[in-house]
C-alpha cells in the first residue's frame, strides 16, 4: 500500500562557505501546480533553472517558497570602505563651507558623520563559484528531504482522517436503508390521505400503478449503490496511488452528487437529517483532498 503525502511542509538546512554561512529554508502549500517561488538574490541566474528542476522532481506539485539568508564569518564578505563615494561627499561639504563662508569647523567630527551616510561601506561579496554551487545544492536536497519527510508524516494524518470520513458515510448511508420501509409507507399514507379530501372514488388498479410508479420515482436504492462504489473506489485510490489528490476531489464530487439526489428525493425527516450528516463528512473530505498531493 502506497502512502499519501500532504503538499503542505517545511525543511531547513545549512551550509558553511567561504562566504560565509548559508541558511536555506523551504515551505510548500497546496497548489495545482508546481509554482516555485525563489525569494533570495543569493542564488546565481543561470543555477535556478537547475534549482527549480530539482525542487520539481522532488516534490511534484504545490506552492512553494525557497528562502536563503547568509551570515558572513571571518573577513568573507566584510565591510570595505567606497573611497570614491567619501571623497565626494567631503567635496561637496567643502564647497558649501567656502559657498556659506563657514569656519572653525573640527575636520575630524565632519569625517565621524560622513562616515554614517549611505553608500560609504558596502558588502564585499563574493560571487559562488562552481564548487560553491555543488556544496548549496547538496545543502538544498538535504531542505527538500526534510520537507519531503514532513509531508510523508502529515500525509499519513490526513489518510487516516479522510478514510474515517468515508467510514461515516458508509454508515450513514446503512442507516438510509433502515428508514427506507417506513419512507415507502409514508408517501403511500399521504397520496391516500390526498385522495380522500378530494372526496372521489378512484379505480382502486389505476390507483396502485399511479402510487407504484410515484414511488419508482422516489427510488433511491440506485443512488445508494452508487454511493457506496464510489466510497470503494476512494479507498483503492489513495491507498494504490502515488498522488491520488487530483482523483480523490474528483470521486469526491461523484459523491456529491448521489448524496444531493438522496436529499432531494427522501421525503422523510430522519433521512434528511442523516443526508446532511453525510454532506458534511464529504465537505471536510473535500477540503482535505485539496492538500493532500
Amino acid at each position: 500500500m502506497l502512502m499519501i503525502k500532504s503538499m503542505t511542509g517545511f525543511g531547513n538546512a545549512e551550509c558553511i562557505l567561504p562566504t560565509g554561512k548559508y541558511l536555506i529554508e523551504i515551505r510548500s502549500l497546496n497548489g495545482k501546480n508546481a509554482d516555485i517561488n525563489i525569494k533570495t538574490s543569493i542564488i546565481p541566474r543561470d543555477k535556478e533553472i537547475e534549482l527549480r528542476q530539482m525542487i520539481t522532481e522532488r516534490l511534484n506539485r504545490g506552492t512553494i517558497d525557497v528562502f536563503v539568508s547568509s551570515e558572513n564569518n571571518g573577513t568573507a564578505g566584510a565591510k570595505i570602505l567606497n573611497k570614491d563615494m567619501l571623497l565626494n561627499y567631503y567635496r561637496q561639504f567643502e564647497e558649501a563651507v567656502k559657498e556659506n563662508e563657514m569656519s572653525g569647523l573640527d575636520n575630524s567630527r565632519i569625517l565621524e558623520s560622513l562616515v554614517r551616510l549611505p553608500d560609504i561601506f558596502q558588502n564585499d561579496d563574493r560571487e559562488l563559484t562552481d564548487d560553491d554551487w555543488v556544496v548549496l545544492k547538496t545543502s538544498f536536497d538535504e531542505a527538500l528531504a526534510k520537507l519531503d519527510e514532513f509531508r510523508s508524516t502529515e500525509g499519513k494524518r490526513l489518510h487516516d482522517d479522510v478514510l474515517t470520513r468515508i467510514t461515516n458515510i458508509e454508515s450513514y448511508a446503512d442507516d438510509i436503508d433502515k428508514y427506507e420501509p417506513e419512507r415507502l409507507e409514508a408517501i403511500r399514507k399521504r397520496l391516500n390521505a390526498g385522495l380522500a379530501l378530494l372526496n372521489v372514488d378512484p379505480d382502486k388498479n389505476r390507483l396502485e400503478q399511479e402510487i407504484v410508479f410515484y414511488v419508482e420515482k422516489l427510488d433511491i436504492n440506485e443512488e445508494k449503490v452508487r454511493l457506496r462504489q464510489h466510497c470503494k473506489y476512494f479507498r483503492e485510490t489513495i491507498d494504490n496511488e502515488k498522488y491520488p489528490g487530483r482523483k480523490l476531489g474528483f470521486i469526491a464530487q461523484e459523491m456529491g452528487r448521489e448524496i444531493n439526489t438522496l436529499g432531494s428525493k427522501a421525503n422523510h425527516a430522519e433521512m434528511q437529517k442523516t443526508v446532511v450528516r453525510m454532506k458534511d463528512e464529504l465537505d471536510k473530505i473535500k477540503e482535505q483532498s485539496m492538500n493532500i498531493l
